[in-house]
């Protein structure tokens, strides 16, 4: 339930084109909609300027499909992470508009007319395994309105490859970069840029990454001052994160 949803029911009410009555029942969804099994927050998108999005990952297909359909049914913009391909088609089975990001693994369904185009943020991978992560974070960006740039595969260990990236990083109003192994690369980046980086640790690595945990204490006492971390494999937060500064300039 947007801002811009709310308004349009206002103004049918206004132009006699539906009662009171019915208006009330849409409304009375605020603050959330309980389906039994999840209750649906349709009233984050009023309280933080962007909305609820599905986390798929231990949830039944059956039960992604019903929230996402409900949420489409409330108006705006719907994304569902960490979804697999049997989610997707019992999605589709409901919204046959509905499109699956495979490598993001991103259920989405536009009914906004595309992204605002604020920004750009700058999503930034060490390397082509990191990719899955990086993606996450590029596509949840775009459905929460951002323009992206990915920038792909410049990791430390051919540090002129990052280098040669200094115009598109120089544009970019927040800088999210994934990267596993050592972590080194957001410390890099923190020194080339004057935007807030935030810095993705991934899973990736040999034994001695720990899963990313190598990654993740490495980001963690980065010299760089401009440089905030999430959370292992978290693209989905880091893209939520940099939503929420680009617009908060914007206010």
């Amino acid at each position: 339930m947007t801002r811009e949803t709310i308004l349009e029911i206002l103004e049918r009410i206004q132009r006699g084109e539906t009662t009171p009555a019915e208006a009330m029942a849409r409304l009375s969804k605020l603050p959330f909609e309980d389906a039994g099994f999840a209750k649906i927050d349709h009233h984050r998108s009023l309280r933080l300027g962007l909305p609820e999005v599905i986390y798929s990952a231990g949830k039944t297909a059956a039960q992604v499909a019903e929230i996402f359909s409900r949420m489409v049914a409330a108006g705006g913009d719907v994304i569902a992470t960490r979804a697999g391909v049997e989610a997707f088609h019992a999605v589709r089975e409901l919204l046959p508009e509905a499109r699956y990001h495979a490598e993001a693994r991103i259920i989405g369904l536009r009914q906004t007319g595309g992204t605002a185009g604020l920004g750009p943020v700058a999503v930034v991978c060490a390397g082509t395994s990191d990719l899955p992560v990086a993606e996450e974070a590029a596509v949840t960006a775009e459905y929460l309105g951002l323009e992206v740039e990915r920038i792909v595969d410049v990791g430390v260990a051919g540090l002129h490859r990052i280098l040669s990236q200094g115009d598109r990083l120089g544009r970019a109003r927040a800088v999210i970069v994934c990267a596993g192994m050592e972590g080194a690369l957001p410390s890099v980046v923190g020194g080339l840029v004057a935007a807030p980086v935030i810095a993705v640790p991934t899973s990736v690595g040999y034994g001695a990454s720990f899963g990313g945990i190598a990654a993740l204490l490495g980001m963690l006492n980065s010299c760089s001052p401009n440089v905030s971390v999430v959370n292992i494999d978290n693209g989905f937060g880091a893209a939520y994160v940099a939503a929420m500064i680009v617009r908060s300039g914007q206010r």
